[in-house]
Protein backbone atom coordinates (compact mmCIF):
# COMPACT_ATOMS: atom_id res chain seq x y z
CA UNK A 1 0.00 0.00 0.00
CA UNK A 2 1.15 3.30 -0.58
CA UNK A 3 1.88 5.65 2.05
CA UNK A 4 1.72 9.28 1.06
CA UNK A 5 2.52 12.17 3.04
CA UNK A 6 3.35 15.88 2.73
CA UNK A 7 6.05 17.11 4.35
CA UNK A 8 6.49 20.97 5.40
CA UNK A 9 8.86 23.18 7.77
CA UNK A 10 8.71 26.56 8.64
CA UNK A 11 12.66 26.06 8.73
CA UNK A 12 12.73 25.87 5.17
CA UNK A 13 11.61 28.44 2.44
CA UNK A 14 7.41 27.94 2.22
CA UNK A 15 6.63 26.78 -1.33
CA UNK A 16 5.78 30.02 -3.80
CA UNK A 17 4.32 27.78 -6.21
CA UNK A 18 2.16 24.83 -6.77
CA UNK A 19 4.27 22.44 -5.25
CA UNK A 20 4.72 20.60 -1.71
CA UNK A 21 8.76 21.14 0.08
CA UNK A 22 8.89 17.33 0.13
CA UNK A 23 6.58 14.29 -0.30
CA UNK A 24 7.27 11.11 1.29
CA UNK A 25 6.22 8.06 -0.45
CA UNK A 26 7.13 4.79 2.21
CA UNK A 27 10.85 5.45 2.85
CA UNK A 28 11.57 7.54 0.00
CA UNK A 29 11.70 11.23 0.16
CA UNK A 30 11.32 13.44 -2.63
CA UNK A 31 12.85 16.94 -1.90
CA UNK A 32 11.32 20.03 -4.28
CA UNK A 33 14.14 21.96 -5.31
CA UNK A 34 15.35 24.63 -3.05
CA UNK A 35 16.86 27.69 -4.06
CA UNK A 36 18.71 30.08 -1.73
CA UNK A 37 15.81 31.80 0.28
CA UNK A 38 16.04 33.00 3.56
CA UNK A 39 12.96 30.84 5.50
CA UNK A 40 12.33 33.65 7.35
CA UNK A 41 12.02 36.85 5.03
CA UNK A 42 11.41 34.97 2.18
CA UNK A 43 14.58 37.03 0.51
CA UNK A 44 17.22 35.44 -1.04
CA UNK A 45 20.72 35.54 1.15
CA UNK A 46 23.15 37.90 0.22
CA UNK A 47 26.88 37.39 -0.14
CA UNK A 48 27.61 35.41 -3.68
CA UNK A 49 27.44 32.49 -4.49
CA UNK A 50 29.16 30.51 -1.71
CA UNK A 51 26.16 32.09 1.02
CA UNK A 52 23.59 30.84 -1.98
CA UNK A 53 25.02 27.62 -1.80
CA UNK A 54 24.87 27.19 1.44
CA UNK A 55 21.62 28.72 2.40
CA UNK A 56 20.52 25.66 -0.13
CA UNK A 57 22.46 22.86 1.60
CA UNK A 58 20.57 24.46 5.37
CA UNK A 59 17.46 24.58 3.46
CA UNK A 60 17.67 20.91 1.95
CA UNK A 61 18.66 19.90 5.59
CA UNK A 62 15.56 21.65 7.47
CA UNK A 63 13.20 19.53 4.66
CA UNK A 64 15.07 16.51 5.12
CA UNK A 65 15.10 16.57 9.28
CA UNK A 66 11.24 17.17 9.02
CA UNK A 67 11.19 14.21 7.01
CA UNK A 68 13.06 11.80 9.50
CA UNK A 69 15.87 12.08 7.82
CA UNK A 70 19.61 13.67 7.14
CA UNK A 71 21.55 15.54 4.35
CA UNK A 72 23.42 12.26 4.26
CA UNK A 73 20.42 10.24 3.61
CA UNK A 74 20.22 11.87 -0.22
CA UNK A 75 20.66 9.06 -2.86
CA UNK A 76 20.42 11.53 -6.00
CA UNK A 77 21.00 15.52 -5.89
CA UNK A 78 20.79 17.73 -8.61
CA UNK A 79 22.47 20.49 -8.85
CA UNK A 80 21.67 23.52 -11.40
CA UNK A 81 24.16 26.28 -11.75
CA UNK A 82 23.55 29.23 -13.95
CA UNK A 83 27.48 29.46 -14.29
CA UNK A 84 29.22 25.92 -14.30
CA UNK A 85 32.35 27.91 -13.53
CA UNK A 86 30.76 27.87 -9.76
CA UNK A 87 31.30 23.77 -9.98
CA UNK A 88 34.31 23.64 -7.72
CA UNK A 89 32.88 26.13 -5.32
CA UNK A 90 29.46 23.52 -5.41
CA UNK A 91 32.38 20.93 -4.32
CA UNK A 92 34.44 22.32 -1.75
CA UNK A 93 30.64 23.79 0.01
CA UNK A 94 29.65 20.17 -0.36
CA UNK A 95 32.91 18.26 1.31
CA UNK A 96 31.55 20.34 4.61
CA UNK A 97 27.71 18.96 4.27
CA UNK A 98 28.44 14.97 2.92
CA UNK A 99 30.77 12.36 3.42
CA UNK A 100 31.18 9.74 1.54
CA UNK A 101 29.63 7.56 -0.06
CA UNK A 102 28.63 10.67 -1.40
CA UNK A 103 24.96 10.62 -3.36
CA UNK A 104 25.16 10.21 -7.22
CA UNK A 105 24.94 13.83 -8.74
CA UNK A 106 24.16 15.66 -11.73
CA UNK A 107 25.61 19.64 -11.75
CA UNK A 108 23.35 20.98 -15.02
CA UNK A 109 23.93 24.55 -16.38
CA UNK A 110 21.24 26.38 -16.93
CA UNK A 111 19.82 29.50 -18.44
CA UNK A 112 18.09 31.15 -15.72
CA UNK A 113 16.55 30.16 -11.83
CA UNK A 114 14.02 31.54 -9.87
CA UNK A 115 14.16 34.99 -8.17
CA UNK A 116 17.38 35.54 -10.42
CA UNK A 117 19.80 33.03 -7.92
CA UNK A 118 22.53 30.83 -9.40
CA UNK A 119 22.18 27.86 -7.82
CA UNK A 120 19.13 25.12 -7.36
CA UNK A 121 18.83 21.94 -5.69
CA UNK A 122 16.63 19.03 -5.16
CA UNK A 123 16.57 15.58 -4.73
CA UNK A 124 15.52 12.22 -3.67
CA UNK A 125 16.60 10.46 0.04
CA UNK A 126 15.81 7.26 1.67
CA UNK A 127 15.24 6.98 5.10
Amino acid sequence: MLNKAVINTDNAPAAIGTYSQAIKVNNTVYLSGQIPLDPESMTVVEGGIAAEIEQVFKNLTAVCEEAGGALKDIVKLNIFLTDLSNFATVNEIMARYFAEPYPARAAIGVKELPKGVGVEMDGIMVI
